[in-house]
């Protein structure tokens, strides 16, 4: 009998975003255990001590890192040939700078002694590099979706949620438009359904493929 792999994810975390994207883009089922990350279940914490999501548990092998868990979706299944396309160093770079100006301008008042408009600024800069890729195509690897673009969009998204008006109103008009598409792509959609809490219901929650548009 083939007992699926489990997955602790947050809803609105964007690692967590990104691996459930990968996950239901490859086919792979899990059983999705949705989390708190106030209130973290000891099964998970057990599992991995970090205590972040997502955390994958497939039979003795843990993955709590996101873009591991990406890679091993993929790995099994990758109809859109996502790992064709797959830019390490810029995704590096969204994981790195840009997530530090990310926190500390959407949650400036976390962190001290920070200008939340300068980190701003830092981070509009990576996206003036991603307007600028995006300038003759679709995607961030052209006319189609890849590793890249899912791993960096979650992020971008939470960039716009910290200023809805004033990112909408910025000059970056290839960005807005990568960003609305995937926002509305039925891939997306289909990992930001509501779950009830594991830890409240003991309810897992198979996990299965999204429609590819």
């Amino acid at each position: 009998m083939t007992v699926e792999p489990i997955l602790y994810s947050f809803r609105r975390c964007p690692y967590a975003m990104r691996a459930r994207m990968a996950i239901a883009s490859s086919g792979v089922t899990v059983r999705l255990r949705e989390i708190l990350l106030r209130d973290k279940p000891e099964e998970m914490l057990a599992a991995s001590a970090k205590g972040t999501v997502p955390v994958l548990i497939d039979g003795q092998t843990v993955i709590d890192e996101s873009l591991d868990v990406m890679n091993w979706a993929l790995a099994q299944n990758d109809p859109e040939d996502w790992l064709s396309r797959k830019d390490d160093a810029l995704i590096a770079e969204n994981d790195g700078p840009f997530k530090h100006h990310l926190d500390r301008y959407k949650y400036s008042t976390r962190y001290e002694n920070t200008d939340a408009e300068e980190h701003r600024a830092a981070g509009f800069a990576f996206l003036q590099k991603l307007e600028a890729r995006l300038a003759d195509s679709e995607y961030l690897h052209r006319d189609k979706r890849g590793f890249s673009d899912i791993a960096i969009f979650p992020f971008v998204r939470q960039f716009r949620i910290a200023d809805k008006d004033w990112f909408d109103e910025s000059a970056i008009p290839n960005v807005q438009r990568w960003l609305k598409g995937l926002m509305e792509s039925d891939l997306f959609k289909s990992v930001m359904e509501k779950y009830p809490l594991w830890k409240e219901t003991e309810e897992e929650h198979l996990f299965l493929a999204a429609s590819p548009s």
